[in-house]
């Protein structure tokens, strides 16, 4: 388009009908717009996983009480960049009610819009509190959706049929008993699934981001694929969901702290890895372009180049 605006310009000089004022006008429009064209191609966000805070030591590769200083050096440096907003993916704390006053005022000193997925480890409180998590994260619900520019971003909570959501004994914690007994779950009974109400839900929001031609990443802390121990228990069924929508792009998720990455039927299914783990810090940065996602990795994370088929 630029180019073509040029040749006009070249041809209104050759015939002799454009005078230097007019010339000037076109000239700078055209340099505007294409400005403009390149600045809308793409936008970046920064993604954190298993920031997993304690003030305890910990054992093996999990530094627990090293994460509120990973975590203030990631945000530091997410701090410099023009990012639309960053999200962690879950597990902002390993446990305790108190861990969240440790690193919430750090996380929350980002600049730029915040969001979080609810983990398995966010409901380690005691049973009084369990009710109380999403509104200490600062979540409008449970599981939530948001758009940029034209890009919609799902956030899914795994936790919704669990043991650890919600207080023994309560009801819905006998309704995760059910579940697993009926559906003969093999899984972990530390993962979770999604409700039949939020797979309503998220069926009506893949529609709407269809008919407006949004392209579409979703956020969960639980993996769905590739097979993995840590995966979803109803991990088939959203995925078979997920398939029927050509809108969907991208599936990001943590839980897995050694990270993964598999393609199937155009989606991506990304692992992030745990920023707990290790010395060394982990998070990345994604950029977002008409034809691809180019994730930039920091610490232990990987740098990958994730193509979208239109």
């Amino acid at each position: 388009m630029m180019l073509e605006k040029f040749s006009v310009l070249y041809s209104l000089f050759t015939r002799g009908r454009a005078k230097w004022p007019i010339a000037f006008i076109v000239l700078f429009s055209c340099t505007s717009y294409g400005q403009k064209t390149l600045a809308e191609q793409y936008f970046s966000f920064g993604v954190i996983a298993d920031c997993q805070y304690c003030n305890e030591v910990g054992t093996g590769v999990r530094k627990y009480d090293q994460s509120d200083t990973k975590l203030e050096q990631c945000v530091t440096h997410l701090n410099t960049m023009n990012l639309a907003y960053t999200v962690h993916l879950g597990d902002f704390i390993d446990k305790d009610w108190e861990s969240f006053d440790d690193v919430g005022p750090i996380y929350n000193s980002l600049k730029m819009p915040k969001y979080h997925v609810l983990g398995n480890h966010d409901f380690s409180v005691d049973d009084t509190l369990k009710h109380k998590v999403s509104e200490r994260m600062g979540l409008p619900s449970p599981y939530y959706d948001f758009d940029v520019k034209d890009w919609r971003f799902v956030v899914l909570n795994g936790n919704d049929v669990s043991f650890h959501a919600y207080p023994k004994n309560s009801k819905k914690y006998k309704s995760a008993e059910a579940y697993y007994t009926k559906y003969e779950i093999e899984s972990p009974k530390w993962n979770g699934a999604l409700g039949k109400k939020q797979l309503k839900w998220l069926k009506r929001v893949l529609e709407s981001a269809s008919k407006k031609g949004k392209k579409v990443i979703l956020y969960c802390h639980f993996p769905v694929f590739p097979e993995n121990v840590h995966n979803l228990w109803n991990a088939n069924e959203v995925i078979e969901l997920l398939e029927n929508y050509q809108c969907v792009k991208a599936y990001i998720n943590g839980h897995n702290h050694v990270g993964n990455y598999a393609q199937k039927k155009g989606i991506h299914y990304l692992t992030m890895k745990g920023m707990v783990d290790t010395e060394q810090t982990s998070y990345g940065t994604i950029n977002v372009y008409d034809d691809r996602l180019e994730i930039v990795g920091y610490g232990r994370e990987d740098n990958r180049t994730l193509h979208i088929k239109k």
